[in-house]
């Protein structure tokens, strides 16, 4: 009984005058009353639940005589009772949050339901009255309005006549199964997939989506389990795949292209899409299935990829087609896609495409070969600098700015090895502008390269390349007066220069060729060395045979020395990289057979491998018969070079079986006096390179440095920063920038080496001001190391590069493709960095100019379609926005800032165009874009004046 509140008050009074524990009883008391409260609640809730209103009382009554029908031995009343029920629970109108009515009062009757259509014969009903069709549907629709379901001309109607379709083909049986596996929706038992089960045992061949988006996604998941274990027993797959694909088409119109194609590549049909997307679905489609791609296994991501251009190429997006092929390195599809539109101007665009990917096409067109040439690539570079005003050359005090240090004791003014950085930054930060001071507009005999020794004059003449990059005409001249040098040093830096004028370039003489292959076989090694590389750069990617015929015979002589034989093989995977050639990949080998092994023990040993390696630069499985091949070589190389293949094999792919092979390589634990440790080293590097190109992977490979960091062998610590640079090259995230900052200040003097060179890559051609900041106090903390205090001077003209208009990220279109000849250049340099005493900081320097290769300008620049000369145009520029699988059309960029073109692009940016007033060829607004005029918003304007 309860209390009232009077009692209460007179017993709590009481209790607390003799009870010194009474306040914590209370509370215990009123704690009781609250549980008291809340089930009296629950009670009355559960009792307003089973009183059902009197609509669900009619409905249940129904549902439960329709059954009873079932039960009865007269096969005659069997169909009107099945074609009712299916219609009550189709068009059952409930909340998005509960189950419907039909379903939830059918719930105690399921186990009864699977035990009388399993009773029932497998014979086909005969052909059904139409008194009994009559019948049925008079009976639906006197229960529909007894229990206030509207009946609609889309709705229970249609469904009746669906049922009439099927009526006379399908068994009572048959018909009585489809209704089951929509019941085991709701009530079967996970893992019996009986949802499936009835759904084929009903062989009806309406549209499963009648049944609704919850019931086909139910379908679709038991579809791909059931499709997994069929395989597994070795059953047939005809019938999943048949039911699968009619399960598509619902998919994509219903927004959930994900859903669909996650359902094909279970059923590994994924290639049967192409036929079901239209013009609504596609863009949404092939958008989700690119995406997939890093997460795919062989050769499933392949697959994925042919797919997806084939549906752009249906619905002529020859842009994205194009890309995809370029993804795909398949020459005879990139050919094709060239070819295939009518419209020359959209010619013009794909030739821009080839051209940033370095991609050569044979056509009879001049104007599309000058394009694919890249040979007004310094002439637009210079333009937009005009435009950006940044055209006046930098000074080396202006990128060091010495009076912000507040150096704690004078450096070493003049000394050889500051004349020596203050080359290559005067040389990266000036390059393609071809007016800097010290060497290009130098007064005669005041040349930069009279204030260095020896080999520092060779660096110092082939930094003229880079000021004068891609600027073939007149860079030719500049370097001519240097070409007949009497010394050696400046001859050989020299001969460099010529390639890297012409990196990126193509021009119908030949100049680059012409000049250096006369000196291949000089007898000086230098002059020797700098002919051949400056080779490889100038026709990096070009897969040209006269190059590897000229090349060849310096790689297979064994009386030359490593040094040459090295830059031999390096030089000819610059020319083929990526192309599995089989004589060049076969004369590394051989080489490495012939040599003793001590030989290979060189230092330079290393840049054979990196050669053989470049051959197979995303080719996946492609080399695993070289990598056999590689496994006879018993010399410590041999491992290196297995070790280069796998990674460069995958590179940019995120394949993480072979992220964690590296990683378990680099994690061993060596004795480094009896064993080589190089391979280690390389695979660190691996890692980097092969979860680059995904942003999930790099994510985490950032987090396994960190490990290998702590926990690592020595040369294992050295390589980390390096790696680390890699996955951020010209994208200077914060989080990277702060690590390779502690990094910098490490104990051993090679990790803060490479550390400080990975944060000239990290940020280089960014101009972003607190890296800049780190480098000032970096150059006072090592005043009095030089070797630091260099590689600090050349990360200071790295992220000054190009005055801030230059990246050398590998990516580009949109992040979505990878240059190899960008990857060439990196690599090459990080291999150098492998050993930094014996290269960069020895004689070797010039091995910073293989960065030359990924070096592009990071521009938009619009071109008008009628004239090909630049068109200023509105466009907005903010962060990328990832918009895979959001409904709808999502804005594809945050924080923008509207800008007229042209415009420089970082990294994780991306453009649109800010109005109507003109339409792109291309569907990413990057580097070249060709414009059209949109005429339909010249008669919007009208229409607005006429308003007015």
């Amino acid at each position: 009984m309860a209390i009232d509140d009077k009692e209460r008050q007179e017993a709590t009074v009481s209790v607390t005058a003799t009870d010194p524990d009474q306040p914590k009883k209370k509370q215990q008391q009123d704690g009781d009353d609250k549980v008291k409260e809340n089930l009296e609640k629950a009670r009355k809730e559960l009792k307003d639940e089973t009183e059902l209103s009197e609509e669900d009382a009619t409905l249940k009554a129904e549902l439960e005589m329709l059954i009873e029908r079932l039960r009865e031995s007269d096969s005659g009343l069997h169909r009107p009772a099945l074609e009712s029920l299916r219609t009550l629970i189709r068009t059952s109108t409930s909340s998005m949050t509960s189950v419907p009515k039909p379903l939830k009062f059918l719930r105690p009757h399921y186990a009864e339901l699977q035990k009388i259509q399993a009773s029932w014969p497998d014979h086909p009903v005969q052909s059904t009255s139409a008194a009994i069709v009559s019948t049925a549907a008079s009976a639906v629709s006197a229960v529909a309005s007894a229990v206030g379901l509207k009946s609609d001309a889309n709705g229970s109607d249609e469904a009746v006549t669906e049922g009439e379709k099927v009526s006379a083909t399908v068994t009572d049986k048959g018909l009585f199964a489809d209704i089951l596996s929509v019941l085991a929706m709701t009530y079967a038992d996970s893992g019996k997939r009986e949802t499936l089960m009835y759904r084929l045992k009903g062989g009806s061949d309406e549209d499963p989506g009648l049944w609704g988006h919850e019931y086909v996604r139910h379908l679709a998941a038991e579809l791909g389990d059931e499709y997994l274990q069929a395989r597994q027993e070795e059953r047939s797959v005809d019938a999943l795949v048949a039911l699968g694909l009619r399960l598509v088409p619902f998919l994509l119109t219903h927004n959930a292209e994900s859903d669909a194609v996650d359902l094909l590549l279970e059923l590994e049909s994924i290639s049967k899409i192409v036929d079901h997307v239209d013009a609504n679905t596609y863009a949404r489609v092939c958008l989700y299935m690119v995406s997939m791609v890093y997460y795919l296994t062989p050769p499933d991501d392949v697959d994925f990829l042919r797919t997806a251009h084939e549906i752009y190429k249906r619905h002529n997006c020859y842009t994205e087609a194009l890309t995809l092929a370029l993804r795909l390195q398949d020459p005879a599809l990139i050919q094709e896609d060239f070819e295939a539109p009518t419209n020359p101007h959209m010619k013009r665009q794909l030739a821009y495409i080839l051209a940033r990917q370095q991609v050569n096409v044979p056509t009879d067109d001049e104007a599309l070969t000058e394009i694919l040439n890249n040979t007004k690539l310094s002439e637009s570079f210079k333009r937009f600098g005009k435009e950006l005003s940044v055209t006046e050359p930098k000074s080396l005090e202006d990128i060091y700015k010495s009076h912000l240090e507040n150096a704690r004791a004078p450096a070493q003014v003049d000394s050889a090895r500051q004349n020596l950085a203050g080359t290559f930054v005067n040389a990266f930060v000036n390059a393609g502008f071809g007016n800097d001071k010290l060497m290009v507009e130098a007064e005669e005999g005041q040349s930069w390269i009279y204030k260095n020794k020896d080999h520092g004059m060779f660096s110092a003449a082939a930094s003229l390349g880079l000021s004068l990059l891609w600027d073939t005409d007149v860079g030719l001249s500049h370097i001519d007066k240097y070409a007949y040098a009497s010394e050696d040093h400046i001859k050989a830096g020299a001969m460099l220069a010529n390639g890297l004028i012409h990196s990126g370039v193509r021009t119908e003489m030949d100049a680059a060729l012409a000049l250096l292959s006369e000196h291949v076989e000089a007898p000086n090694a230098q002059l020797r060395v700098s002919a051949i590389i400056g080779i490889g750069i100038a026709y990096a990617g070009s897969q040209r045979e006269d190059i590897r015929n000229l090349l060849l015979p310096t790689l297979q002589d064994s009386a030359v020395s490593m040094e040459v034989a090295s830059m031999a093989a390096l030089a000819l995977g610059f020319v083929f990289v990526g192309s599995c050639d089989e004589d060049v990949t076969m004369g590394v080998v051989s080489t490495m057979m012939e040599r003793d092994e001590a030989q290979l023990k060189e230092k330079w040993g290393r840049f054979l491998a990196l050669g053989i390696a470049l051959l197979y630069l995303g080719r996946t499985e492609q080399s695993e018969a070289t990598i056999e091949v590689l496994k006879t070589i018993e010399a410590p190389l041999g491992k290196v070079a297995i070790t280069m293949v796998q990674m460069f094999s995958y590179a940019a792919t995120g394949n993480v079986v072979e992220i964690q092979a590296l990683l378990r390589e680099a994690t061993d634990h060596l004795d480094p006096e009896k064993e080589s440790d190089l391979h280690q080293a390389m695979a660190v590097i691996g890692v980097a390179l092969i979860a680059m190109g995904e942003e999930v992977g790099s994510q985490m490979s950032v987090r396994h440095f960190n490990h290998l960091m702590h926990y690592g062998a020595p040369v294992v610590r050295r390589i980390v920063p390096l790696a680390l640079g890699l996955t951020s090259a010209s994208n200077p995230v914060l989080s990277i920038l702060e690590t390779l900052s502690r990094y910098s200040h490490d104990n051993d003097l090679d990790v803060a080496l490479n550390a400080i060179f990975a944060m000239g890559l990290v940020g280089a051609g960014t101009n972003n001001a607190k890296l800049a900041q780190m480098l000032r106090q970096l150059a006072v903390y090592y005043t009095k190391e030089p070797d630091c205090l260099f590689m600090v001077r050349i990360a200071q003209g790295l992220v000054h590069m190009g005055k801030g208009t230059i990246g050398v990220n590998p990516f580009h279109t949109d992040r979505s493709l990878m240059s190899p000849v960008a990857v060439c250049g990196l690599l090459a340099t990080l291999v150098a960095f492998t050993d930094p005493r014996g290269f960069i900081l020895n004689k070797s320097h010039w091995m910073l100019y293989f960065l030359t290769m990924a070096m592009y300008p990071r521009f938009l620049i619009t071109l008008s379609d009628e004239t090909d000369e630049l068109l200023p145009a509105s466009v907005r520029v903010g962060q990328a926005v990832d918009v895979v699988g959001q409904a709808g059309k999502p804005r594809t960029i945050s924080g923008f800032q509207t800008h007229t073109t042209p415009v420089r692009l970082g990294h994780t940016e991306r453009a649109e165009m800010a109005t109507e007033e003109y339409i792109p060829y291309s569907h990413v607004l990057e580097g070249y874009v060709v414009l059209a005029k949109n005429k339909g918003f010249e008669k919007n304007e009208d229409e607005q004046m006429d308003t007015k």
